[in-house]
C-alpha cells in the first residue's frame, strides 16, 4: 500500500507518542510537557492529535497488510 499525505502524519504522530511516552516510561520525562507546557491547550491539541492518529492507523492496518 502506498502511503498518502494523512497516512504519513499518522505515523510520524504515532512515533512522536511513542518516543514520548518511552521518554516518560524510562526517565520520567514527558518531552510534549516541557516543550509546549504541562497539559498547555497546545499539549493537550499534541496528545489529541496522536491519539487520533493512532486510531487512524488502527484503522487502516488491515490494508497496509495487503501490499
Amino acid at each position: 500500500m502506498k502511503m498518502n499525505w494523512l497516512s504519513w502524519l499518522a505515523f510520524v504522530l504515532v512515533v512522536v507518542g511513542a518516543l514520548n511516552w518511552g521518554l516518560v516510561g524510562v526517565f520520567k520525562f514527558d518531552l510534549v510537557a516541557a516543550i509546549f507546557g504541562d497539559m498547555s491547550a497546545v499539549s493537550r491539541v499534541v496528545y489529541t492529535l496522536v491519539g487520533l492518529a493512532a486510531l487512524y492507523m488502527l484503522a487502516m492496518a488491515p490494508k497496509m497488510n495487503k501490499a
